[in-house]
Protein backbone atom coordinates (compact mmCIF):
# COMPACT_ATOMS: atom_id res chain seq x y z
CA UNK A 1 0.00 0.00 0.00
CA UNK A 2 2.77 2.68 0.67
CA UNK A 3 4.46 1.41 -2.20
CA UNK A 4 1.43 2.39 -4.49
CA UNK A 5 1.12 5.76 -2.39
CA UNK A 6 4.85 6.50 -3.39
CA UNK A 7 5.03 5.81 -7.52
CA UNK A 8 1.77 7.67 -7.79
CA UNK A 9 3.69 10.64 -5.79
CA UNK A 10 6.70 10.08 -7.96
CA UNK A 11 5.04 9.73 -10.90
CA UNK A 12 2.93 13.17 -10.97
CA UNK A 13 5.88 15.24 -9.65
CA UNK A 14 8.37 14.49 -12.87
CA UNK A 15 6.04 13.93 -15.66
CA UNK A 16 7.57 15.17 -18.99
CA UNK A 17 5.62 16.51 -22.10
CA UNK A 18 7.42 14.49 -25.30
CA UNK A 19 9.38 17.47 -25.71
CA UNK A 20 11.27 17.62 -22.98
CA UNK A 21 11.60 13.96 -23.48
CA UNK A 22 13.05 13.94 -26.66
CA UNK A 23 15.76 16.77 -25.52
CA UNK A 24 17.13 14.87 -21.97
CA UNK A 25 17.85 11.96 -24.93
CA UNK A 26 19.63 13.84 -27.10
CA UNK A 27 21.45 15.59 -24.19
CA UNK A 28 22.51 12.33 -23.54
CA UNK A 29 23.27 10.72 -26.21
CA UNK A 30 25.20 13.96 -27.46
CA UNK A 31 29.01 13.29 -28.23
CA UNK A 32 31.10 14.96 -25.61
CA UNK A 33 33.20 17.54 -27.08
CA UNK A 34 37.06 17.19 -25.44
CA UNK A 35 39.79 19.62 -26.74
CA UNK A 36 42.80 18.32 -29.42
CA UNK A 37 45.34 19.39 -26.44
CA UNK A 38 43.17 17.48 -23.48
CA UNK A 39 44.17 14.49 -25.81
CA UNK A 40 47.66 15.12 -26.52
CA UNK A 41 46.77 15.75 -30.33
CA UNK A 42 48.05 18.46 -32.35
CA UNK A 43 51.52 18.14 -30.93
CA UNK A 44 50.06 19.05 -27.54
CA UNK A 45 51.08 17.20 -24.61
CA UNK A 46 48.45 15.49 -22.66
CA UNK A 47 47.96 17.07 -19.25
CA UNK A 48 48.68 13.94 -17.44
CA UNK A 49 52.18 13.61 -19.39
CA UNK A 50 53.14 17.39 -18.08
CA UNK A 51 55.69 18.07 -16.31
CA UNK A 52 54.44 20.58 -13.33
CA UNK A 53 57.25 23.72 -12.63
CA UNK A 54 58.01 25.89 -10.47
CA UNK A 55 61.27 27.74 -9.56
CA UNK A 56 63.00 29.39 -6.43
CA UNK A 57 65.47 32.28 -6.66
CA UNK A 58 65.41 33.79 -10.44
CA UNK A 59 67.40 36.23 -11.45
CA UNK A 60 69.75 36.53 -14.39
CA UNK A 61 71.01 32.95 -14.22
CA UNK A 62 67.78 31.51 -13.52
CA UNK A 63 65.91 33.33 -16.51
CA UNK A 64 68.27 32.08 -18.92
CA UNK A 65 68.07 28.55 -17.10
CA UNK A 66 63.74 29.54 -17.87
CA UNK A 67 64.47 30.11 -21.68
CA UNK A 68 65.59 26.41 -21.77
CA UNK A 69 62.64 25.27 -20.25
CA UNK A 70 59.67 27.30 -21.17
CA UNK A 71 59.76 25.80 -24.73
CA UNK A 72 59.51 22.22 -23.68
CA UNK A 73 56.29 21.35 -24.48
CA UNK A 74 55.45 18.40 -21.90
CA UNK A 75 56.25 21.23 -19.31
CA UNK A 76 53.85 23.72 -17.60
CA UNK A 77 55.38 26.40 -15.25
CA UNK A 78 52.91 27.36 -12.74
CA UNK A 79 54.55 29.43 -9.32
CA UNK A 80 57.63 31.92 -9.15
CA UNK A 81 58.69 32.21 -5.28
CA UNK A 82 61.63 34.85 -4.32
CA UNK A 83 62.05 37.10 -1.59
CA UNK A 84 62.34 40.13 -3.95
CA UNK A 85 59.23 41.51 -5.41
CA UNK A 86 60.65 42.79 -8.23
CA UNK A 87 61.34 39.35 -9.20
CA UNK A 88 58.55 37.35 -8.32
CA UNK A 89 56.98 39.99 -10.42
CA UNK A 90 59.15 40.19 -13.60
CA UNK A 91 59.11 36.42 -13.59
CA UNK A 92 55.19 36.46 -13.70
CA UNK A 93 55.32 38.91 -16.39
CA UNK A 94 57.74 36.45 -18.50
CA UNK A 95 55.71 33.62 -18.19
CA UNK A 96 52.49 34.66 -18.02
CA UNK A 97 53.53 36.29 -21.53
CA UNK A 98 54.49 33.17 -22.76
CA UNK A 99 51.41 31.10 -22.00
CA UNK A 100 48.67 34.15 -22.87
CA UNK A 101 47.19 33.92 -19.46
CA UNK A 102 47.90 35.12 -15.54
CA UNK A 103 48.16 31.99 -14.00
CA UNK A 104 52.00 32.21 -12.42
CA UNK A 105 51.59 32.16 -9.15
CA UNK A 106 53.72 34.61 -6.96
CA UNK A 107 55.05 33.40 -3.21
CA UNK A 108 57.92 35.37 -1.14
CA UNK A 109 57.63 32.69 1.85
CA UNK A 110 59.60 28.99 0.63
CA UNK A 111 57.85 27.52 3.37
CA UNK A 112 54.54 28.33 2.59
CA UNK A 113 55.61 27.65 -1.23
CA UNK A 114 56.27 24.55 -0.59
CA UNK A 115 54.36 23.30 1.98
CA UNK A 116 51.40 24.37 0.12
CA UNK A 117 52.16 23.63 -4.12
CA UNK A 118 52.00 19.88 -3.78
CA UNK A 119 50.89 19.64 -7.28
CA UNK A 120 54.42 20.92 -8.50
CA UNK A 121 56.59 17.87 -10.02
CA UNK A 122 59.88 19.48 -10.30
CA UNK A 123 61.69 22.92 -8.72
CA UNK A 124 64.34 24.91 -10.94
CA UNK A 125 66.58 26.50 -7.75
CA UNK A 126 68.98 29.53 -9.08
CA UNK A 127 69.88 31.87 -5.60
CA UNK A 128 73.00 32.52 -5.04
CA UNK A 129 75.29 29.97 -4.19
CA UNK A 130 74.74 30.16 -0.02
CA UNK A 131 71.17 29.28 -0.69
CA UNK A 132 71.72 26.10 -2.86
CA UNK A 133 72.01 23.10 -1.24
CA UNK A 134 69.27 23.96 1.48
CA UNK A 135 66.37 24.47 -0.76
CA UNK A 136 67.49 21.71 -2.77
CA UNK A 137 67.21 19.81 0.35
CA UNK A 138 63.89 21.59 1.22
CA UNK A 139 62.89 20.84 -2.10
CA UNK A 140 63.09 17.20 -1.84
CA UNK A 141 61.94 16.82 1.13
CA UNK A 142 58.34 18.42 0.40
CA UNK A 143 58.60 15.37 -2.96
CA UNK A 144 60.09 17.81 -5.31
CA UNK A 145 62.78 16.91 -8.22
CA UNK A 146 65.31 19.61 -8.33
CA UNK A 147 67.72 20.94 -10.95
CA UNK A 148 69.74 23.27 -9.01
CA UNK A 149 72.46 26.20 -10.57
CA UNK A 150 76.27 25.45 -9.49
CA UNK A 151 77.75 25.54 -7.81
CA UNK A 152 75.34 23.21 -5.78
CA UNK A 153 76.96 23.21 -1.98
CA UNK A 154 78.91 25.55 0.04
CA UNK A 155 80.97 22.93 1.55
CA UNK A 156 81.97 19.30 1.06
CA UNK A 157 78.87 18.39 4.00
CA UNK A 158 76.30 20.34 2.36
CA UNK A 159 77.20 18.22 -1.05
CA UNK A 160 76.94 14.60 1.45
CA UNK A 161 73.74 16.22 2.88
CA UNK A 162 72.23 16.54 -0.73
CA UNK A 163 73.06 13.07 -1.66
CA UNK A 164 71.59 11.52 1.23
CA UNK A 165 68.52 13.21 1.04
CA UNK A 166 68.03 12.81 -3.08
CA UNK A 167 68.85 8.82 -2.01
CA UNK A 168 66.20 8.85 0.94
CA UNK A 169 63.16 10.73 -0.81
CA UNK A 170 63.92 8.78 -4.12
CA UNK A 171 64.37 12.24 -6.08
CA UNK A 172 65.41 13.23 -9.71
CA UNK A 173 68.53 16.14 -9.34
CA UNK A 174 70.62 17.72 -11.82
CA UNK A 175 73.52 20.48 -11.04
CA UNK A 176 73.40 23.09 -13.90
CA UNK A 177 77.20 21.92 -15.35
CA UNK A 178 75.27 21.87 -18.76
CA UNK A 179 78.66 21.47 -20.63
CA UNK A 180 78.37 17.84 -19.74
CA UNK A 181 75.25 17.61 -22.39
CA UNK A 182 77.24 19.73 -25.43
CA UNK A 183 78.11 17.80 -28.03
CA UNK A 184 82.10 19.91 -28.61
CA UNK A 185 82.71 19.07 -24.87
CA UNK A 186 81.06 15.34 -24.64
CA UNK A 187 83.71 15.18 -27.89
CA UNK A 188 86.45 16.02 -25.87
CA UNK A 189 85.72 14.12 -22.96
CA UNK A 190 84.84 11.00 -25.04
CA UNK A 191 88.26 11.62 -26.81
CA UNK A 192 89.92 11.37 -23.61
CA UNK A 193 88.07 8.67 -21.34
CA UNK A 194 87.30 5.98 -23.97
CA UNK A 195 91.47 6.33 -24.40
CA UNK A 196 91.28 7.74 -28.50
CA UNK A 197 93.75 9.88 -27.04
CA UNK A 198 95.66 8.16 -25.71
CA UNK A 199 96.84 7.57 -22.14
CA UNK A 200 96.06 10.71 -20.36
CA UNK A 201 97.87 11.88 -17.59
CA UNK A 202 97.09 15.73 -17.30
CA UNK A 203 93.72 17.13 -17.26
CA UNK A 204 93.72 20.99 -17.30
CA UNK A 205 90.61 22.92 -15.45
CA UNK A 206 89.73 26.66 -16.13
CA UNK A 207 88.90 28.58 -13.07
CA UNK A 208 87.60 32.23 -13.01
CA UNK A 209 89.94 35.04 -14.02
CA UNK A 210 88.63 37.04 -11.23
CA UNK A 211 88.68 37.22 -7.71
CA UNK A 212 90.46 35.55 -5.65
CA UNK A 213 91.10 32.00 -3.32
CA UNK A 214 91.05 34.07 0.41
CA UNK A 215 87.99 35.78 0.31
CA UNK A 216 86.50 38.59 1.95
CA UNK A 217 85.79 38.05 5.47
CA UNK A 218 84.00 41.59 6.00
CA UNK A 219 80.96 42.81 4.98
CA UNK A 220 79.37 45.63 3.38
CA UNK A 221 78.33 49.07 5.45
CA UNK A 222 74.76 49.00 6.46
CA UNK A 223 72.00 51.20 4.31
CA UNK A 224 68.79 51.44 5.40
CA UNK A 225 66.27 47.96 5.19
CA UNK A 226 63.91 47.91 2.61
CA UNK A 227 59.89 46.62 3.57
CA UNK A 228 60.26 42.82 3.75
CA UNK A 229 57.69 42.92 1.13
CA UNK A 230 60.26 44.32 -1.38
CA UNK A 231 63.23 42.53 -0.03
CA UNK A 232 62.92 39.78 2.51
CA UNK A 233 66.08 40.24 3.82
CA UNK A 234 66.50 37.57 6.86
CA UNK A 235 65.61 34.98 4.36
CA UNK A 236 67.95 36.66 1.53
CA UNK A 237 71.08 35.64 4.04
CA UNK A 238 69.72 32.53 4.83
CA UNK A 239 72.09 30.08 6.65
CA UNK A 240 75.29 32.57 6.50
CA UNK A 241 75.75 34.74 9.42
CA UNK A 242 74.04 38.19 10.03
CA UNK A 243 75.28 41.06 7.92
CA UNK A 244 73.51 44.34 7.42
CA UNK A 245 71.60 45.17 4.69
CA UNK A 246 73.30 46.61 1.74
CA UNK A 247 71.68 47.00 -1.86
CA UNK A 248 74.99 45.89 -3.67
CA UNK A 249 74.44 42.55 -2.30
CA UNK A 250 71.47 41.58 -3.79
CA UNK A 251 72.91 42.97 -7.61
CA UNK A 252 75.70 40.40 -7.06
CA UNK A 253 78.35 41.90 -4.99
CA UNK A 254 78.13 38.85 -2.92
CA UNK A 255 81.06 37.11 -4.88
CA UNK A 256 84.31 37.38 -3.50
CA UNK A 257 82.59 37.00 0.03
CA UNK A 258 83.42 34.05 2.19
CA UNK A 259 79.93 34.00 3.80
CA UNK A 260 78.39 34.05 -0.21
CA UNK A 261 81.15 32.43 -1.88
CA UNK A 262 82.67 29.53 -3.19
CA UNK A 263 86.35 31.53 -4.57
CA UNK A 264 87.11 32.04 -8.43
CA UNK A 265 87.78 28.25 -8.11
CA UNK A 266 84.07 27.72 -7.24
CA UNK A 267 82.99 29.81 -9.58
CA UNK A 268 84.10 28.40 -12.77
CA UNK A 269 85.63 25.03 -11.10
CA UNK A 270 82.03 23.41 -10.28
CA UNK A 271 81.58 23.35 -14.35
CA UNK A 272 85.51 22.48 -15.58
CA UNK A 273 86.48 20.27 -12.24
CA UNK A 274 83.21 17.91 -13.37
CA UNK A 275 84.43 18.34 -17.34
CA UNK A 276 87.73 17.09 -16.08
CA UNK A 277 86.99 14.64 -14.66
CA UNK A 278 84.45 13.35 -16.83
CA UNK A 279 87.37 12.83 -19.11
CA UNK A 280 89.33 10.81 -16.51
CA UNK A 281 86.63 8.85 -16.14
CA UNK A 282 86.82 10.41 -12.33
CA UNK A 283 83.43 11.50 -11.36
CA UNK A 284 82.23 8.89 -8.82
CA UNK A 285 85.68 10.40 -6.41
CA UNK A 286 87.44 13.37 -5.67
CA UNK A 287 91.45 14.44 -6.20
CA UNK A 288 93.07 12.94 -3.38
CA UNK A 289 96.51 15.60 -3.50
CA UNK A 290 96.15 19.01 -3.22
CA UNK A 291 99.65 21.33 -3.98
CA UNK A 292 100.00 24.88 -2.40
CA UNK A 293 100.86 27.37 -4.74
CA UNK A 294 102.00 30.61 -3.47
CA UNK A 295 99.88 33.10 -5.25
CA UNK A 296 95.99 34.38 -4.24
CA UNK A 297 93.80 32.50 -6.61
CA UNK A 298 95.07 28.96 -7.04
CA UNK A 299 96.65 28.91 -10.61
CA UNK A 300 98.91 26.57 -10.83
CA UNK A 301 97.89 24.18 -8.36
CA UNK A 302 98.35 20.30 -8.88
CA UNK A 303 95.71 18.02 -7.83
CA UNK A 304 95.98 14.30 -8.48
CA UNK A 305 93.60 11.69 -8.61
CA UNK A 306 94.13 8.06 -6.83
CA UNK A 307 94.02 6.57 -11.12
CA UNK A 308 97.36 8.74 -11.33
CA UNK A 309 96.41 11.35 -13.51
CA UNK A 310 97.24 14.64 -12.19
CA UNK A 311 94.38 17.85 -12.63
CA UNK A 312 96.11 21.49 -13.02
CA UNK A 313 94.15 24.82 -12.19
CA UNK A 314 94.85 27.40 -15.06
CA UNK A 315 93.45 30.95 -15.45
CA UNK A 316 94.57 31.29 -18.57
CA UNK A 317 95.28 29.16 -22.16
CA UNK A 318 91.66 29.45 -23.56
CA UNK A 319 90.13 32.13 -26.03
CA UNK A 320 86.64 31.56 -24.29
CA UNK A 321 85.42 30.80 -20.47
CA UNK A 322 85.12 27.11 -18.67
CA UNK A 323 87.52 25.44 -20.58
CA UNK A 324 89.09 22.57 -20.07
CA UNK A 325 92.33 20.25 -21.58
CA UNK A 326 93.34 16.74 -21.91
CA UNK A 327 96.66 15.92 -22.67
CA UNK A 328 98.14 12.58 -23.40
CA UNK A 329 101.27 10.31 -24.41
CA UNK A 330 99.92 10.73 -28.02
CA UNK A 331 98.35 14.40 -28.07
CA UNK A 332 95.84 17.03 -26.86
CA UNK A 333 92.80 18.41 -27.01
CA UNK A 334 91.11 21.43 -25.89
CA UNK A 335 87.74 23.33 -25.55
CA UNK A 336 86.07 26.36 -24.49
CA UNK A 337 83.11 28.00 -24.41
CA UNK A 338 82.70 29.80 -28.21
CA UNK A 339 85.14 27.25 -30.05
CA UNK A 340 83.42 25.88 -33.16
CA UNK A 341 85.05 23.21 -32.40
CA UNK A 342 87.84 21.05 -30.07
CA UNK A 343 91.31 22.25 -31.11
CA UNK A 344 93.54 19.12 -31.05
CA UNK A 345 97.44 18.43 -31.58
CA UNK A 346 96.04 16.23 -35.14
CA UNK A 347 93.01 17.08 -36.93
CA UNK A 348 93.04 13.60 -37.52
CA UNK A 349 91.74 13.32 -33.90
CA UNK A 350 88.16 15.16 -34.55
CA UNK A 351 88.07 13.02 -37.99
CA UNK A 352 85.33 10.59 -35.80
CA UNK A 353 83.55 13.60 -33.37
CA UNK A 354 80.27 13.48 -34.48
CA UNK A 355 80.35 9.59 -34.19
CA UNK A 356 81.78 9.66 -30.65
CA UNK A 357 78.92 12.53 -29.85
CA UNK A 358 76.51 9.85 -31.47
CA UNK A 359 77.89 6.49 -29.53
CA UNK A 360 77.87 8.43 -26.05
CA UNK A 361 74.19 9.58 -26.93
CA UNK A 362 73.13 5.97 -27.99
CA UNK A 363 74.91 4.33 -24.88
CA UNK A 364 73.52 6.83 -22.34
CA UNK A 365 70.56 7.81 -23.55
CA UNK A 366 71.30 11.45 -23.20
CA UNK A 367 70.06 14.28 -25.72
CA UNK A 368 72.86 17.26 -25.89
CA UNK A 369 70.28 19.37 -23.93
CA UNK A 370 70.67 19.75 -19.86
CA UNK A 371 67.46 20.76 -19.08
CA UNK A 372 65.80 18.09 -21.60
CA UNK A 373 68.07 15.61 -19.60
CA UNK A 374 66.29 16.54 -16.36
CA UNK A 375 62.57 16.17 -17.36
CA UNK A 376 63.49 12.87 -19.35
CA UNK A 377 65.16 11.76 -15.65
CA UNK A 378 61.75 13.39 -14.08
CA UNK A 379 59.73 10.86 -16.14
CA UNK A 380 61.94 7.58 -16.01
CA UNK A 381 63.26 8.04 -12.84
CA UNK A 382 66.92 7.36 -14.04
CA UNK A 383 69.97 9.04 -12.74
CA UNK A 384 70.66 12.30 -14.80
CA UNK A 385 74.53 13.05 -15.98
CA UNK A 386 74.95 15.65 -13.32
CA UNK A 387 73.54 13.61 -10.82
CA UNK A 388 73.83 14.46 -6.89
CA UNK A 389 77.00 11.93 -6.70
CA UNK A 390 78.44 13.69 -9.74
CA UNK A 391 77.65 17.00 -8.06
CA UNK A 392 78.76 16.05 -4.24
CA UNK A 393 82.48 14.72 -5.99
CA UNK A 394 83.31 16.96 -8.17
CA UNK A 395 82.37 20.15 -5.42
CA UNK A 396 84.63 17.93 -3.01
CA UNK A 397 87.66 18.79 -5.50
CA UNK A 398 86.44 22.36 -5.43
CA UNK A 399 86.12 22.63 -1.90
CA UNK A 400 89.20 20.56 -0.91
CA UNK A 401 90.97 23.22 -3.15
CA UNK A 402 89.73 25.78 -1.73
CA UNK A 403 90.77 24.77 1.90
CA UNK A 404 94.43 23.61 0.57
CA UNK A 405 94.48 27.51 -0.40
CA UNK A 406 93.02 28.94 2.97
CA UNK A 407 95.66 26.94 4.98
CA UNK A 408 98.77 27.21 2.89
CA UNK A 409 99.56 23.89 2.99
CA UNK A 410 99.51 20.88 1.07
CA UNK A 411 96.65 18.06 2.03
CA UNK A 412 95.50 14.66 1.43
CA UNK A 413 92.35 13.49 0.95
CA UNK A 414 90.33 10.45 1.73
CA UNK A 415 87.46 10.54 -1.05
CA UNK A 416 86.06 7.22 0.50
CA UNK A 417 85.95 8.21 4.48
CA UNK A 418 85.72 12.08 2.86
CA UNK A 419 88.13 13.86 5.06
CA UNK A 420 91.61 14.83 5.00
CA UNK A 421 94.31 13.03 6.14
CA UNK A 422 96.05 14.16 9.85
CA UNK A 423 94.61 17.82 9.70
CA UNK A 424 91.91 18.43 12.41
CA UNK A 425 91.91 22.04 10.87
CA UNK A 426 91.56 21.09 7.29
CA UNK A 427 88.58 18.81 8.63
CA UNK A 428 86.90 21.60 10.39
CA UNK A 429 86.10 23.37 7.37
CA UNK A 430 84.04 20.39 5.85
CA UNK A 431 81.43 22.76 7.30
CA UNK A 432 80.20 25.66 8.23
CA UNK A 433 77.95 26.94 10.84
CA UNK A 434 74.50 27.48 9.69
CA UNK A 435 72.15 30.12 11.33
CA UNK A 436 68.82 28.94 12.76
CA UNK A 437 66.07 28.11 11.48
CA UNK A 438 68.13 27.92 8.45
CA UNK A 439 69.80 24.38 9.29
CA UNK A 440 69.68 21.06 7.20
Amino acid sequence: MSGTRSTKKTTSTTRMTRRECLQTAAAVLAPTIVPASALGRGGAVAPSERIVLGAIGIGARGESDLGWMLPEKDVQFVAICDVRKVRREHVKNLVDKKYGNSDCKMYADMREFLATRSDIDALLIATGDRWHALATIMAMRAGKDVYSEKPSCMTIAEGRAVVQTARRYGRIYQTGTQRLSEANFVAAIELARTGRLGKVHTARAHIAPRDAADMNHSWLPGEPQPPKEEVDWDTWLGPCPWRPYNSAYIHGRWRGHYDFHTSCIGEWGAHTFAQSQAGIDALNTSAIEYRYVKNDTGDGMVTKFANGVQMILQRDGWHGSCGMKFESTDGWVTIADGYEKPEVSSPSLLADADKLVAEYMERTKRPMNHVRNFFDCVKSRQHTVANPEVMHRTMSTVHAANICMWLKRDMHYDPVKEEFLNDAEANRLRSRAQREPWII
